[in-house]
């Protein structure tokens, strides 16, 4: 039949119910690819919102800080893009890069008698290995950078450290530009004198002396608050600053300054160095230390955090282990005053 209705013996309806299906099909096809491309796009809003929830969590956080040591991301062991890229590096390159200090006696410092290279030695160098043997499973897979106290956020901003592991305390002012771990040791503000000085402590006997703080530390911060709100005597010096603690000391042997305030921690271990000075009254402050990090790098933060908890239960080559070797000579053979309480994290939406 040659009509309208039929052509080739294909009717107009089967025609059309032909081009029903392709469409139907198309519609489908349509859907699936809806669907491919929507899981992806599921997925990768789900991180953004994580992330953007974690830096809300943070922004508010440093507005409103009041224990900034309790201000880091829960523990984790999985890589994200930080470990990976760490992890990436080929040959020689293949090592954690991290900043520390090499003239604190007893945290980081070149030993001259542990061989011709003169090793760095210390209780934060400790835990710098054990940060590396769990990231790169290898203790020795380090290159440390040896930096003074007033580059230690500028070297982490630029990139040039993965990490800081350098007596750096958690403060308010600080979580603004880097991340902290969860603080690994408790310690406060201290003056350290010379024995036969007639300063007691951080009180009035510091009237018209000479102040020695690092740049850039905890320390000169805290007496420059103190003087401005009348806490510490209006004519008591704190000019003098310097770029690494150790350099204090020795302006405090040539006489050049009449005290030095630091930590309590580093100053012990300054005076086991020079037995002609001493801590001189209480710690003033109460301080923690943390390992700082970049803003963004949420993963390594967090695997620090776990690497953090793990040291703490190794009772035979973790944390107390370490302090055994190299601070209860200095601070004392009871640990628990120095070491942290347990960790409190910061709570994401």
């Amino acid at each position: 039949m040659n009509g309208p209705e039929a052509r080739g013996g294909t009717t107009v309806r089967d025609a059309l119910r032909g081009w029903g299906g392709v469409t139907a099909m198309a519609v489908v096809c349509a859907l699936v690819a809806l669907v491919a491309l929507c899981l992806p796009l599921t997925t990768a809003t789900t991180a953004t919102q994580n992330t953007t929830a974690t830096q809300t969590a943070r922004t508010k956080a440093a507005e409103e800080c009041e224990a900034p040591e309790k201000q880091t991301l829960s523990p984790s062991s999985a890589d994200g893009d930080t470990i990976r890229a760490i992890k990436n590096r080929t040959g020689e390159k293949r090592k954690l890069i991290v900043g520390v200090d090499q003239n604190s006696y007893r945290w980081g410092y070149r030993n001259p008698n542990s061989g011709k290279t003169a090793e760095l030695e210390g209780f934060d160098i400790d835990l710098v290995h054990r940060i590396a043997k769990d990231i790169l499973g290898d203790p020795d897979a380090v290159q440390f950078k040896a930096i003074p106290t007033d580059q230690r956020i500028p070297a982490i901003e630029d990139g040039r450290v993965d990490m800081v592991v350098r007596t750096m305390t958690i403060n308010c002012d600080r979580i603004d530009d880097v991340a902290f771990s969860a603080p690994y040791f408790k310690t406060g503000q201290q003056v350290l004198a010379p024995k036969s000085s007639p300063v007691k402590g951080y009180d009035d006997t510091l009237a018209d002396r000479r102040i020695c703080t690092a740049a850039g530390s905890t320390a000169f911060a805290a007496l420059k608050a103190d003087q401005k709100d009348g806490k510490l005597p209006a004519s008591t010096d704190i000019s003098t600053t310097v770029p690494n603690q150790l350099d204090c000391l020795v302006r405090l042997q040539l006489g050049e300054v009449d005290a030095v305030v630091t930590d309590g921690a580093l100053a012990a271990s300054q005076a086991a160095q020079d037995p002609t000075v001493q801590l001189k009254g209480d710690a003033f402050t109460a301080e923690y230390y943390g390992v700082a990090m970049k803003k963004d790098a949420d993963d390594l933060v967090r695997r620090v955090n776990q690497i953090l908890v793990d040291y703490r239960k190794d009772t035979a080559n973790g944390w107390q282990a370490s302090y055994e070797k190299w601070l209860s000579a200095t601070l004392g053979k009871d640990a628990k005053k120095s070491e942290p309480p347990a960790p409190q994290y910061l709570r994401t939406p």
